[in-house]
């Protein structure tokens, strides 16, 4: 039984606690975290080293009355466990469990849902601005990671909230930046003595008084503030954030409690933008995370001893046959470079960094940035192909509308994580891809139904000398050998006289699966593999839709836009009223948590689904057809 943590239903618990016990409550805290997580899977190394920090703001703050917001969550584990989820908290990122992310409907204390980077400082400065206006009072906080200071929102955010006066507190949690030179008693000093209230006091009233002395006042003004800001920037790199209107502290070690508590007990007197920069380390208290703090970001289930996943990978996912076939294309294509926006090893893209570290490029949570640098990249004779996450890729949406594909700039778009993710939820789920990418003009979009289809299309893309993406999942690929992948070109996957499945990508396998269900009820069901959702194979979406007068499509997509929304306007363009067509795929909702097999299942999605469905749509029972649900088209 825990001492202090078992104890702990609320933030208000917390503060219950002397300051000698509050880092006993987390080295507990931590043990809870590695023990749930080594079973879960979760994001853990950015959670371990936020946790002093986590304990500070809720001793000091009184949340969710002082609303906190954390940018992309993967920090708040610890904020999770202190504001009444501890015991619930075995369940992270299972169906129905704790969520990975902050999220409004799961409880009070999370202020505003995340998931995406960059965002926090816009929905703090939107919290501030409403308190405002209301007449409410509080602090409003907003957590961000210095990778988060790569995404140029966050730098919107800053500018808009310095220039507003809001009283706004921004915490970086640095956990990458050296800081030997800057952590050490002069700057805690100087901390000090520009978050007192008698210093501060004292500064507001000399800025009033010399404002008013005529003529020389601002400019008085102006050169005493030079002054601070160049004594500061001997010890402290905060004048860009001064300069966009916030006063600055730090850097502090954020894993120094006391310190922590005793100078954002100062900042919450301050009604005026700051900035506290914290530095942290990492995976800390967690051996193995520390020392490899990329692997544990987020980490599958592993061994605590070892810090071993505990299973091995059943074979290679789509990321890392990505990821070889591009070295393979690129030892023979010096034009080839790969970009990509925080997320190398996510992508499969470390080894192609390694082998060609020239030819690479990470820009950083950026990924509008990242699409208009690869414009320009191709633009200058150079063949860049874009890995990004589904989710992440949609920040960088009018940059593929603008910058490549309005000017057919062969720029090839690897498209990672598409349709269901899992665990990690509605906010990294991929099920809009082929919606937001099929209506673009002159690019071209298709789907792999395997690891040699991947290839296949790779380069087909790069002989298309014009836009294209590729749309696949994190795993699930079948092997085999390179297959050749024409450009526009459907494949016969199964033979069938009574409907025809049109199949897209992970839903190829799943549709063989249900012919054979389909088969043992006596119904012969042929499947295709349509590989392209633009451009259609429309000579074989309409033959198939002539020979068996019923067609299916399926995909792991949202059905608004996608792949099944395709073969009804090619049908409707035709005037083929006659074959009754049923779209299955995603419906209207976001898919939340889970795994992959039990989301799909949910969702009727896998063979039993989609034989059950197929049955009810096209031979129902008389039972059904009686009720007059039958013949109709979806």
């Amino acid at each position: 039984m825990s001492r202090y943590l078992d104890h702990i239903g609320s933030p208000a618990d917390v503060r219950k606690l002397s300051l000698e016990d509050l880092p006993l409550l987390a080295a507990e805290v931590r043990e809870r975290l590695v023990s749930v997580v080594s079973v879960t899977g979760g994001h853990l190394a950015s959670s371990l080293g936020a946790v002093e920090l986590t304990i500070a703001l809720h001793y000091v703050f009184d949340c969710p009355n002082d609303p906190i917001v954390w940018d992309v969550g993967h920090q708040a584990y610890a904020h999770k466990i202190l504001t009444g989820r501890n015991e619930a908290f075995s369940t992270l990122r299972q169906k129905g469990g704790v969520r990975g992310f902050p999220n409004r409907n799961e409880s009070p204390y999370d202020a505003f849902g995340s998931g995406h980077a960059s965002t926090a400082v816009s929905a703090a400065t939107g919290l501030a601005s409403a308190r405002d206006i209301s007449g409410g009072g509080g602090k409003v906080i907003a957590v961000i990671g210095d990778g988060s200071l790569t995404g140029g929102l966050c730098y919107e955010a800053l500018n808009n909230a310095g220039h507003r006066a809001r009283n706004l507190l921004v915490i970086l949690n640095d956990n990458e930046m050296s800081i030997s030179r800057n952590v050490g008693a002069i700057s805690a000093y100087l901390n000090r003595i520009i978050s007192s209230p008698v210093y501060n006091r004292v500064r507001s009233d000399m800025q009033t008084i010399v404002k008013s002395i005529p003529s020389i006042g601002v400019r008085i003004l102006g050169t005493a503030r030079r002054l601070e800001e160049s004594l500061k920037n001997l010890i402290a790199p905060g004048i860009i954030f001064e300069e966009l209107g916030f006063r600055y502290f730090g850097p502090i070690d954020g894993h120094d409690i006391p310190k922590l508590v005793e100078l954002l007990s100062r900042l919450r007197g301050l009604e005026q933008p700051i900035i506290l920069h914290v530095v942290t380390r990492k995976g800390k208290g967690y051996e193995h995370a520390e020392r490899h703090p990329e692997y544990f970001h987020g980490t599958s289930p592993f061994d605590i001893a070892t810090g071993k996943p505990r299973k091995e990978p059943g074979g290679d996912g789509y990321s890392e046959i990505f990821g070889r076939a591009l070295a393979v294309m690129a030892r023979r294509d010096p034009l080839i470079v790969a970009v990509t926006a925080a997320m190398a090893h996510g992508t499969g893209l470390a080894e192609f960094a390694a082998e060609f570290p020239g030819r690479f490029f990470d820009v950083g949570i950026a990924e509008g940035h990242a699409v208009t640098f690869a414009a320009g990249l191709a633009a200058g004779g150079m063949a860049p192909v874009v890995a990004i996450y589904a989710t992440f890729l949609q920040r960088g949406y009018d940059q593929i509308v603008h910058d490549v594909c309005a000017q057919r700039l062969p720029v090839i778009f690897a498209v990672d994580r598409g349709g269901i993710v899992g665990a990690d939820g509605a906010t990294h789920t991929g099920q809009f891809a082929l919606s937001y990418l099929r209506h673009i003009p002159n690019l071209v979009v298709m789907e792999p139904s395997s690891g040699g289809e991947l290839e296949g299309m790779l380069r087909c893309a790069r002989a298309c000398k014009g836009p294209a993406a590729l749309i696949y999942p994190k795993s699930g690929a079948e092997g085999g050998s390179l297959i050749e992948v024409p450009l526009g070109k459907s494949a016969a996957a199964l033979d069938g006289s009574d409907l025809t499945i049109l199949a897209l990508g992970s839903m190829v396998p799943v549709a063989r699966e249900a012919a054979e269900r389909l088969a043992a009820k006596g119904r012969s069901a042929g499947v295709i593999n349509a590989r392209f959702v633009k451009p259609l194979d429309e000579e074989a979406i309409l033959a198939a839709a002539a020979r068996t007068g019923r067609l299916v499509t399926l995909e792991e997509n949202a059905l608004q836009g996608g792949f099944g929304s395709a073969v009804l306007e090619l049908l409707a363009s035709r005037g083929m009223d006659e074959p009754e067509v049923l779209c299955m795929g995603i419906n209207d909702a976001y898919v939340e948590q889970g795994g992959r097999k039990d989301l799909l299942a949910s969702l009727g999605l896998d063979a039993d689904g989609v034989a059950r469905r197929v049955l009810e749509r096209f031979w129902p029972s008389p039972a059904r057809r009686s009720g007059g649900t039958g013949g109709r088209k979806a």
